[in-house]
């Protein structure tokens, strides 16, 4: 009696572990929110470079890929990547979403002024969306 319990337990188990990775296809990446672009240079872990000048990563931050994948900054040492970033409430970079060359360009070409942070955000919700 207690073996078909135990039995029809791990069949639930395993169903439950099959449809898992069906999930994770599914999910988006969502356009990050209030962000400024810059090429991010990893000097030397947590410093960095944003556009030539000299910052500072904070403690935990995370550095996202292509993927949505959290990459570690030491991975990035020596290289310039085009990113989108966000800043803790203590000023250090929290938050960085790589981008490809094209789109770092179409970030970019959005300009300045008092609309311009809304047309990044749209620009950033188009690139984001056509992402699996």
């Amino acid at each position: 009696m207690n073996r078909c319990m135990h039995f029809g337990a791990g069949l639930t188990l395993a169903a439950l572990a099959m449809s898992l990775p069906v999930a994770a296809q599914t999910m988006r990446r969502e356009a990050p929110v209030d962000v400024k672009p810059a090429r991010m240079t990893v000097t030397q872990a947590p410093e960095i470079q944003l556009d030539g000048t000299a910052d500072r990563l904070s403690p935990g931050a995370r550095i996202r890929d292509l993927n949505n994948m959290v990459v570690l900054s030491a991975t990035l040492a020596g290289t310039t990547v085009p990113v989108v970033y966000r800043r803790d409430a203590a000023g250090l970079v929290h938050e960085v979403w790589i981008l490809t060359e094209d789109e770092y360009a179409k970030v970019t070409s959005v300009g300045s002024g008092s609309d311009a942070a809304r047309k990044v955000a749209q620009v950033l919700a188009l690139i984001f969306g056509t992402r699996p």
